[in-house]
């Protein structure tokens, strides 16, 4: 049997999200989008809720599709709001619809999303060596930073703790435990 972290239930919906994403470097702008608008719509939840409910917000959003999601109308905001699907919550639909059409901004000024948000990290995932439960922060200073940098361009629901989430997510940062078969060696 496969060590895993400690996070990980025996869920096969959790087994495959944390043997083949999470902590996997993500440099493309259409995934950093989609794990952008799920670590949002997470906040407050359970990352299993999230997982299950995926391929509803996949199709719902679709196909976390940046573009299409920036130019959504009160008609389609009324639809979201009532697809059982997803997490209805008005002010995470409507935060995803900004951050769709901000997101498109940053993408303008540095040519993608990807170049922005990476060079909290010059490039390169932190590769943390963490070997219990109790040394995986919430947050830390650099996504305090891009926390704090989102919100000065005016996004929504990128607390620090959410974006720590992205960042694992993403691969910016590796913090699969040192006893985990992820671990990088």
């Amino acid at each position: 049997m496969k060590n895993r972290c400690f996070w990980v239930s025996d869920d096969p919906l959790y087994i495959e999200y944390h043997d083949k994403e999470w902590g996997k470097p993500v440099y493309d702008d259409e995934t950093l989008f989609e794990f952008l608008l799920l670590e949002s719509f997470q906040a407050g939840l359970s990352w299993i809720t999230i997982l299950k409910k995926r391929e509803h917000f996949r199709k719902a959003f679709d196909n976390f599709d940046y573009r299409k999601i920036a130019t959504y109308d009160e008609k389609k905001f009324n639809e979201l709001i009532v697809n059982e699907g997803i997490i209805r919550n008005r002010l995470k639909i409507k935060a995803a619809i900004v951050n769709a059409q901000l997101f498109m901004e940053i993408q303008k000024e540095f040519g993608s999303f990807s170049t922005f948000i990476w060079s909290f990290v010059s490039g390169t995932p932190i590769v943390n060596k963490f070997e219990t439960r109790e040394e995986v922060p919430a947050t830390t200073e650099i996504s305090d930073a891009i926390s704090k940098a989102l919100k000065k361009r005016g996004f929504k629901f990128v607390g620090s703790t959410i974006i720590y989430a992205f960042m694992q997510a993403t691969g910016m940062v590796n913090d699969h435990t040192t006893n985990c078969f992820c671990y990088p060696n």
